[in-house]
């Protein structure tokens, strides 16, 4: 392992032991930024989560949401704030968010740990960003 490996590990197991069933994510987040992680991308339908890390980028491999060739779903912002909801209230696992996304039609998304933003992205130019609180750990 990599000391990029090790310290996402680390910030990772840091955020499940703090972070609330309900509005969780901005204690992951904040876990991951002060690990230095600056940005987190994921490739939905591939559910290929990307680190980028002040030691070096670091790759998740996932189970993928759809293998073979398929239509993509048109982007639905009503149905992504849908599915951005329920998991904020802790009514979603993150399997079943991811899986929300793509049924909103969400093929990317990027998350700025330093603006505290998320943008999800359609196949086409539609984009959605939606900002989170800061939290203190």
């Amino acid at each position: 392992m990599t000391d990029a490996i090790d310290t996402l590990r680390a910030a990772l197991e840091r955020a499940g032991a703090v972070r609330p069933q309900v509005g969780g994510f901005p204690y992951l987040a904040e876990s991951l930024r002060q690990a230095g992680v600056t940005r987190c991308r994921m490739t939905v339908p591939s559910n290929l989560m990307l680190y980028l890390t002040t030691a070096g980028p670091v790759a998740v491999q996932g189970e993928p949401l759809v293998t073979g060739m398929l239509d993509v779903p048109p982007f639905d912002r009503d149905a992504l704030i849908e599915a951005l909801r329920a998991d904020q209230a802790g009514l979603t696992a993150f399997p079943e968010f991811v899986q929300g996304c793509w049924k909103a039609g969400v093929v990317r998304y990027d998350v700025d740990l330093t603006a505290r933003t998320c943008t999800y992205y359609g196949a086409g130019d539609d984009a959605y960003v939606e900002s989170y609180a800061a939290v203190e750990l």
